[in-house]
C-alpha cells in the first residue's frame, strides 16, 4: 500500500472559531457541514453520504452526551448512522482514521468526518478541570497539576537538555499569530511582537500567556470518499496517502523522556512508511501547538530537524510562512483556536485549502504534500496523516 491513496477528500468545511456566545456546538457543526456541501455541488449529501464519524472530547462543556445522532440530524443526514470518537484533543483525527477504515473495509464509499467543541460557556477554572480529565486522575489530576504544568515540565526538560530558550518558544507564538492574522476564521486575528510574548504573565514557568493556546468554540469537517470515485464529486481531490497512530502512557512520570513524544514518533513512522515519503518531502504541515513547546518538540518528533534542534529550526525561520517548510499557516491552535474536538479535522481543512490553492492570503504556492499531527492530552495519543494532490 506504500504511496497508494487510501482515501480522498472531496470537500471540507470550518465554522468560525472563537468565543461564540450565541451558538451551540450542534449549530457550529452544521455551519461547517454546510460549507463543505457548498464547496462540492456534485455531492448529494442525503444520497451519497453513508455514515458520519465525529470527534468530541467531553460531555461536560454543554452537559450533552450521545452527540453523534444529534449531529447527523443537524447536518440533515438522518438516517445516516453516526459514531463519536474520543481520544482527548485528537478526537477528530481519530474520527478521520475511523472514516478511512470504513472506506478501506468496503462497507462505505462516502462518509462525513468531523469534530466540534463548545468550550467558552464554562469558566476558565471549569474548563481547566474538564480538560484535566484527559490526564491521569490519581497521579496527576488529584495532585493538582494541569496541562500548562505538564507541558511546562516538558519545556523545562528540553531547555535543560538542549539549551532551548524561552525566546525560541516565543518565536513560535509570534509566527502563529502572524499566520492567524491572515485567517478570517481564526479566533485571534492580530499579530504580536516577541517583546509582547516575553512580557506576558507567567502561567506555568517557563510558559507564559502567549505560549498557551486558546479556549475556543468551533467545528470542522471533511467529506471522504474512496480514491477511485473521488473525481465524480470534484476535479481536484486531495488524497490521503499515509495514516499513523501512536499511544503512550497517560502519565508523564512513566515516560522514558520528557523531551520527546514517543506516540508522535511512532505515528509519524507508520504514516511516512505508508505514504512512501520522507520528512524532507513534506511541503507544508499543521502540527499540534497547544503550547509553543509542543510545536517545537513536534519539529523534532516528525523528523523535520534533529533532536534538540527545534529551537534553531524556528530561529532560522524555516517554519514561517515564507520558510522552506511552513508550519501552522492557519495560525495553529495558538491563534486559530483550540476547540479540542474540532482541532484534528480543522488541521486537515487547512491542508485541503493549501493543496487546492484556496488558502488566499496565506497560500503557499507549489505545495504538493502536506502533513497533520494531532496530539491527545500530554502525548498519550498522537495521530499523523499525510496528504498529496495530483
Amino acid at each position: 500500500m506504500k504511496g497508494k491513496p487510501i482515501a480522498a477528500i472531496v470537500s471540507a468545511g470550518l465554522s468560525k472559531f472563537g468565543k461564540l456566545e450565541n451558538y451551540t456546538g450542534r449549530e457550529l457543526f452544521a455551519e461547517a457541514v454546510y460549507e463543505a456541501f457548498e464547496r462540492c455541488p456534485k455531492l448529494d449529501p442525503k444520497k451519497d453520504i453513508k455514515a458520519i464519524f465525529v470527534g468530541m472530547m467531553s460531555e461536560s462543556f454543554e452537559h450533552q452526551g450521545h452527540v453523534a445522532p444529534m449531529l447527523s440530524d443537524w447536518a440533515g443526514l438522518l438516517p445516516a448512522p453516526a459514531i463519536r470518537t474520543e481520544i482527548a484533543c485528537a478526537s477528530s483525527a481519530a474520527a478521520l482514521r475511523t472514516g478511512i477504515f470504513s472506506l478501506l473495509s468496503g462497507i462505505y464509499d462516502v462518509v462525513l468526518v468531523g469534530g466540534f467543541e463548545k468550550m467558552t460557556k464554562r469558566s476558565t477554572a471549569e474548563t481547566t478541570e474538564i480538560l484535566g480529565m484527559a490526564a491521569d486522575y490519581p497521579f496527576e489530576q488529584w495532585n493538582g497539576i494541569t496541562f500548562p504544568g505538564l507541558f511546562a515540565l516538558m519545556a523545562t526538560a528540553h531547555m535543560h537538555k538542549y539549551g532551548t530558550t524561552e525566546q525560541q518558544m516565543g518565536l513560535i507564538a509570534v509566527k502563529n499569530h502572524h499566520n492567524g492574522a491572515l485567517n478570517p476564521k481564526a479566533h485571534i486575528q492580530k499579530e504580536v511582537t516577541l517583546e509582547t510574548v516575553m512580557a506576558s504573565r507567567m502561567v506555568a514557568k517557563p510558559l507564559k500567556l502567549y505560549d498557551c493556546s486558546l479556549i475556543s468554540d468551533g467545528a470542522s469537517c471533511v467529506v471522504l470518499t474512496n480514491p477511485e470515485i473521488a473525481r465524480q464529486f470534484c476535479d481536484n481531490p486531495v488524497f490521503i496517502i499515509g495514516s499513523g497512530h501512536g499511544s503512550d502512557t497517560l502519565s508523564l512520570y512513566q515516560r522514558e523522556s520528557l523531551t520527546l513524544i514517543k506516540a508522535t514518533r511512532n505515528a509519524a513512522k507508520e504514516a511516512y512508511e505508508m505514504a512512501d515519503v520522507k520528512p524532507k518531502d513534506i511541503d507544508i504541515a499543521e502540527v499540534h501547538d497547544c503550547f509553543t513547546i509542543a510545536e517545537l518538540i513536534a519539529y523534532e518528533d516528525l523528523g523535520f530537524c534533529q533532536p534538540g534542534e527545534g529551537g534553531k529550526f524556528i530561529e532560522k525561520g524555516t517554519s514561517t510562512i515564507e520558510g522552506d517548510l511552513p508550519v501552522n499557516t492557519s495560525g495553529g491552535l495558538k491563534a486559530k483556536g483550540h476547540p479540542v474536538g474540532a482541532t484534528g479535522t480543522a488541521q486537515v481543512y487547512e491542508i485541503y485549502l493549501q493543496l487546492t490553492g484556496q488558502a488566499e492570503k496565506r497560500q503557499i504556492d507549489g505545495s504538493k504534500i502536506g502533513l497533520t499531527q494531532n496530539l491527545g492530552g500530554s502525548g498519550a495519543s498522537s495521530i499523523v496523516h499525510i496528504f498529496r494532490r495530483e
